[in-house]
Formats: C-alpha cells, sequence, structure tokens
C-alpha cells in the first residue's frame, strides 16, 4: 500500500506547499496577482487542515496550498490522498517548517484499504518521497500498521489460534527470530493451564506463541499481546451486539507482534520476546463454567466470576512466564474492558503502570508520535474487590465499579514485585471512519511504544 509513495516522478509534478495561517500574509506577498486574486476569492485562511487547488494558466492544478498548525497533525496530512485530485506532488517545505516524517507518514496511512475479500478503488494521489524523511523508520511504521488493521480487519472464520500463531511464526522466521508454539494439551503438560481453560471449548485447539529475536547479551523486553481470536462471552453468552465486533479480541496480540515488527526492521539491540496465548472462547459441553476454578501457571488461583472476562485468565499465564527472564520491562497490550471505553471513548487507551519513569516515557512518545495513551491509576484500595471467596482471586468482581482498574490489578497480581510493567488496554478499532483511519482494525499506542524502546535502547 505504500505505492501511493513513489522514487521520482516524469511529467507534471504538483506542488505542496504547508502553511501557518499567520504566515499566509506573507506568503501571497511574493506571489502573481493572479493567485492573490485566487487566494482571496476562495476565502482560503490557511486554517489548519484546510487546502486550497491553485491551477496554472490552462487550468490544470499546480499548486496546492495546506493549512498547518503549530505542531504536524499526522491526521491532517492523511486526509490528502482521498481528498486531492489524482496525480504525482511533492512537499516543498521551504515556506513553514514541518515534520517532514509525519506528513508523509500521514500520507501513507491515508492509502490504507482492506481489500482481502472485495476490490475497493483507490485515489492515485502520489507524494515523491522528500530526501530529509526518515524513509525506513515511514515505511516501517506503516507497514506494520497496516499488518495490524488486516490482522484485526480478517473475520474469525480465516483468523483462528492457529493462523494467528502462523502470523507470528511467519515474521519472526522473516528476521531469523526462533519461536515455539504450545498447542492443545501440551499447554497443560507445560504448565499453562489458564490458557488451555478458557480455549478448551473451541474445536480450534488453544496454544501461546512464543518468539524471541536478538541477541541474549542485550536488554531484555518482553511483549505480551490478548489473542482472543473470537469471543462469544462463553457460557456467559454475550448478545448478539456485544457479539458482533469480538474478532478484534486478538488486538492485543496484533499489537505486539506490529511492535515487534518495527524492532526488528530496525534491528534495535535488544533481546525481544513475545508471547501471545491464542484462543477462542467459545461454548460446548467442557465449557468454562462460572464459579469454577482455574489454576494458573503462578500458582494462585481464579475463581471465574464471570465467563466473558476471559482475557486476563489467557494473560495471568503468560504475565508469569514473561516474568521468568527478569526483563528490563514488560508491556501487554488487550483488547479488555468496555469499562476503559465507558471512562476513555473508543479512541484513547488507557495506561496502567508500576514504574512512574516507564509511563513517562510512554506517554511523552505518545504525545511526540499522535499516538494517544491515557494512563489511569493501579488504586490499590480497590485490590480487595477482586479476592475471590473460593480461590485465590476473582476474575470478574460483583458491580462492575471500576473496572478497567481491577482487571489492571488482576494483571498485576502475576507480576513479580519490582518488575517494570505497563498495560494498554485498547480498543483497537475505528467505530467510524476518519483521515487515515478507515472503519475497522487500528493500531494505537504501537508507534509511540516502539519510539519509547527506540529512545531508550536504540543506539
Amino acid at each position: 500500500m505504500l505505492d501511493h509513495l513513489t522514487n521520482s516522478a516524469t511529467g507534471s509534478v504538483r506542488t505542496l506547499i504547508p502553511v501557518h495561517q499567520k504566515a499566509l500574509a506573507g506568503w501571497l506577498q511574493g506571489q502573481d496577482p493572479i493567485v492573490q486574486k485566487w487566494i482571496e476569492q476562495t476565502e482560503f485562511e490557511a486554517k489548519s487542515g484546510s487546502f486550497t487547488l491553485i491551477p496554472d494558466a490552462a487550468g490544470e492544478v499546480d499548486v496546492v496550498l495546506m493549512g498547518i498548525g503549530q505542531e504536524t497533525d499526522i491526521w491532517k496530512w492523511a486526509a490528502l490522498p482521498e481528498k486531492l485530485p489524482d496525480g504525482v506532488y511533492r512537499l516543498d517545505a521551504s515556506v513553514s517548517e514541518v515534520d517532514t516524517d509525519k506528513v508523509v507518514l500521514g500520507w501513507a496511512l491515508g492509502a490504507y484499504r482492506f481489500d482481502r475479500y472485495k476490490k475497493i478503488d483507490r485515489s492515485s494521489a502520489t507524494l515523491v518521497w522528500p530526501d530529509d524523511c526518515d524513509r525506513r523508520y515511514i515505511e516501517s511504521a506503516a507497514t506494520a500498521t497496516f499488518f495490524v488493521r488486516d490482522l484485526i480487519n480478517t473475520p474469525a472464520s480465516d483468523k483462528g489460534p492457529e493462523e494467528l500463531a502462523q502470523a507470528g511464526i511467519d515474521l519472526f522466521a522473516k528476521h531469523n527470530g526462533k519461536f515455539n508454539v504450545i498447542v492443545g494439551d501440551d499447554l497443560l503438560r507445560e504448565n499453562y493451564p489458564a490458557v488451555h481453560a478458557v480455549g478448551r471449548a473451541s474445536d480450534r485447539a488453544p496454544r501461546l506463541f512464543d518468539g524471541t529475536w536478538g541477541d541474549d547479551s542485550n536488554p531484555k523486553i518482553t511483549l505480551v499481546g490478548k489473542g482472543v481470536c473470537f469471543d462469544t462471552g462463553g457460557l456467559d453468552l454475550k448478545s448478539a451486539s456485544g457479539m458482533k465486533l469480538m474478532k478484534k479480541d486478538m488486538g492485543g496480540a496484533a499489537h505486539v507482534l506490529g511492535i515487534a515488527a518495527m524492532i526488528m526492521d530496525a534491528n534495535l539491540p535488544v533481546r525481544l520476546r513475545v508471547l501471545v496465548p491464542a484462543v477462542e472462547n467459545s461454548v460446548s459441553g467442557n465449557a468454562m463454567r462460572p464459579l469454577d476454578v482455574v489454576p494458573t501457571r503462578k500458582g494462585l488461583t481464579i475463581e471465574i466470576g464471570h465467563t466473558d472476562a476471559e482475557g486476563r485468565v489467557i494473560l495471568s499465564d503468560a504475565l508469569t512466564e514473561a516474568c521468568s527472564e527478569n526483563p528490563e520491562l514488560i508491556i501487554d497490550f488487550a483488547t479488555l474492558t468496555g469499562a476503559a471505553r465507558v471512562a476513555l471513548g473508543t479512541d484513547l487507551p488507557a495506561l496502567f503502570c508500576n514504574d512512574d519513569a516507564l509511563a513517562g516515557g510512554l506517554l511523552a512518545q505518545s504525545h511526540a508520535q499522535n499516538d494517544s495513551l491515557w494512563r489511569m491509576p493501579l488504586w490499590k484500595p480497590y485490590r480487595d474487590m477482586i479476592e475471590g471467596t473460593v480461590a485465590d482471586i476473582n476474575n470478574a468482581p460483583e458491580g462492575g465499579y471500576a473496572g478497567a482498574i481491577t482487571a489492571a490489578l488482576f494483571l498485576e497480581s502475576f507480576i513479580e514485585d519490582n518488575q517494570s510493567w505497563a498495560h494498554i488496554d485498547l480498543m483497537a478499532w475505528n467505530k467510524t471512519a476518519k483521515p487515515g483511519r478507515p472503519e475497522g482494525g487500528e493500531a494505537m499506542g504501537m508507534r509511540a511504544v516502539y519510539a519509547y524502546l527506540a529512545d531508550r535502547f536504540g543506539t
């Protein structure tokens, strides 16, 4: 999909000029009176995200004037590939200071379409690669974003636990990484009982993908992603409307694979590990029941307060294993709670973190990368809410209050003391289309996390 960017162009190339609203008058002073009159008659004021097409003497588009704000907004630029007339464009950043990387990345993301199952017409507005951009990063970030979106958008009929694990295998094989997949009843033999308990009801066997890459002498970082390929809710069955989007419930797994792709593309000097418990939460005679007690890899027992709170159950085993190597940090992604969406809406992922320095770094990068995160508290007084009656811990306490926080506290129960850890609870889906973000699967927080890792561990 990066075919909307080109190395060079022959023939007519239109000039794309970004200009601040306050600088518009100064720019106009040096222009032909016809251009000045055009701007006046079209009432173009260079408001951020607005643009005007300036024709040449033959009436063909010659120049596009793009209004910008004080900071370069990726998503304002992402609107252009669909809105501009077909043709080739070249960025002229000499008038205003813009972050060229964000301009080009926005352009690339604006060209995405999910066309696996039907042909979708695309615009032919193409941007010439600017000389002063980080092309390697842009290609990696855009490709990883498309990879995440494609995985989430693929229906569960073509994306069960086996296919999700295969996506991890293919990715790590491409980068000469190592991988192992534990399948079905082998999960019990290898002591991943919680993953098995959630996934055993499906005729598509549960599994744990475990991928590693990089030199063992480098700092260890571990990413964990919730991989529920479809979530019926189990015996506590979801409503039809609640179940409709549940092909996206493996969005956490997609995100950690996307970040892994960027890390390996950049050859960051880290030892990367990715753990993805991949299951379907289905209904059958051996399905997990309300008030069942499920053992875990850590030895804690889980009382099943609700079978639809299955994501935290499979993550308990994966996080326990993640801690076994005492990595520099662990970050997990999960489409975990509706409560986080009630608190923050669908566009803003919730960040929970037990390390203030890690949280601060992630939040700073979320702002810098136009890739928002919002920190929420690991409020210890609520820990009593998840105490089990007949087991150590309950996966879904009564009442529903502070649901995102109690889910995060549940996960924290499987994190070792002094282990730096962040948990990102996200929607992974655009409910409505916006520039650069079509309705459907979405990468949220991925670029922010990668930027933090690159800044902290890069050479």
